[in-house]
């Protein structure tokens, strides 16, 4: 294991932190103790917090000072989780149509640089939000307790698959790195890191892995889907390696169970947004998620706009505590997640059992009603040579089903994997087959969904 770095000459242990390091080790500490504290003091600090950030809005924000006047500022440092239900919801249509009048007039010096953040539109509406140094400060403590939860050996090599830009970390090669990143590196001597773009096939991605040995992996689920199903059919190894961490998108318990059988390692996954940062880190114990409470307060609402109970799958709303550039409250992720319930870990974080996915990834059937998908779609390849798949509903009666398969199917596997496919959508639909040669096409961010509705 590495050592956390000393700023002091001749003194090496225990180490002396000073500047980003030691605000970093100061977090992480503070993370330690509230993370354990009784579920009332975490929320009666968040709120204190949050009453900050609200009165700065009405303060600096056109936006929302008009907001707030309208629904009655709860303004004043005694915010109530009730005072909160009060305001209205924040959609990426009103950050977009918002614009400059959103942002703050008077962004605190203390809080340092701003950066503009854009997302990248996969839902088909990007958004612009800025951030300041202290969101950064926080988004980099965050990486660390992910790294303290999970034990990780930081002095082993990371090695990261990602959407890129054009020319950067292309194949076969990709790129090196001295050390895990910018979070990392501030406060110890880390092992190198290795980047390649996600243009690369897998069957490149699986030779660059085995070339570079790393302890760690780091993708997204989509494409760790792909490399599993290479890996399993080529009979490779990736030697060395101790986790895979997944990031941006939704983990089933399908994949999870694939990642072990084929690469006899566990999945690590992280709930983020560019938004927003750390939502949730999935726990070391219970491989349920922990809400960053330091950082957001998060809401499960069910459709009526009411806190869903432990169990219940609502809509989550989140507001940033820290966030003084473009103040984000009670903003509408259009995420759905499952309540959980306390974890056997002992934190006393809010807990979410599951991260469902977007609204976008529910079936909408003809009367009205919508649902997630069951699981079944695994079985394709139990029916044919199914390499890929992406399932989109075009109307409230038909779905297109995107393969790519080693060969042609013949009719009899078409019939099997479409009564795969109504039984894991809950309908009849009218299925058409449209088959790719190679890889189907992602979203500019580099993410995958395995079921979009596409209905307006």
């Amino acid at each position: 294991m590495s050592t956390i770095k000393s700023a002091v000459s001749g003194v090496v242990w225990p180490a002396l932190a000073e500047g980003r390091a030691a605000q970093l080790l100061a977090l992480l500490w503070q993370f330690g103790q509230t993370e354990r504290w009784p579920a009332e003091w975490l929320l009666r600090h968040q709120l204190q917090q949050l009453s900050l950030v609200i009165e700065h809005a009405r303060r600096t924000s056109p936006f929302y000072r008009t907001r707030l006047d309208a629904a009655g500022d709860p303004g004043g440092g005694s915010l109530t989780m009730a005072q909160l239900r009060e305001l209205p919801l924040l959609s990426r249509r009103d950050i977009q149509d918002a614009g400059a009048a959103l942002r703050s007039s008077a962004i605190p010096a203390q809080f340092g640089a701003v950066h503009e953040n854009r997302t990248s539109g996969a839902t088909g509406q990007p958004v612009q939000v800025w951030r300041t140094e202290l969101d950064a400060l926080l988004w980099q403590a965050n990486t660390l307790r992910d790294h303290e939860w999970h034990r990780r050996d930081q002095s082993l090599k990371l090695a990261a698959i990602r959407a890129l830009a054009p020319g950067v970390a292309d194949p076969p090669q990709g790129i090196s790195g001295a050390g895990w990143g910018a979070a990392s590196e501030a406060v110890r001597a880390t092992g190198p890191s290795a980047l390649l773009s996600l243009n690369a096939d897998v069957a490149t991605q699986a030779t660059w892995l085995r070339n570079h040995a790393p302890g760690y992996l780091l993708t997204y689920p989509s494409n760790l889907a792909a490399l599993l199903a290479h890996v399993a059919r080529s009979g490779e190894r990736i030697p060395g390696l101790r986790a895979v961490l997944t990031v941006g998108e939704t983990v089933g318990p399908v994949l999870r169970a694939a990642c072990r059988a084929t690469l006899g390692v566990a999945i690590e996954d992280v709930y983020s947004s560019q938004e927003l940062g750390y939502i949730a880190l999935q726990c070391p114990v219970s491989g349920e998620y922990h809400v960053m409470a330091e950082s957001v307060l998060v809401e499960v609402l069910d459709a009526a706009g009411n806190p869903c109970a432990a169990g219940e799958t609502g809509r989550l709303v989140v507001s940033s505590l820290h966030n003084f550039a473009t103040p984000l409250i009670r903003y509408e992720l259009r995420d759905f997640a499952t309540v959980g319930t306390p974890c056997a870990c002992g934190r006393t974080l809010p807990t979410l059992a599951r991260i469902a996915g977007r609204e976008r990834n529910m079936v909408r059937l003809p009367d009205g009603t919508t649902h997630w998908p069951l699981v079944g779609f695994h079985r394709f390849r139990e029916i044919a040579p199914v390499r890929q798949y992406q399932l989109i509903q075009h109307t409230l009666h038909a779905v297109e089903v995107r393969l790519v398969c080693d060969r042609a199917l013949s009719n009899a596997e078409e019939a099997q994997l479409g009564a795969v496919i109504r039984d894991a959508l809950g309908y009849p639909f009218e299925l058409r087959f449209v088959y790719f040669e190679r890889e189907l096409p992602r979203a500019r961010n580099g993410k995958f969904e395995e079921f979009v509705c596409a209905v307006g």
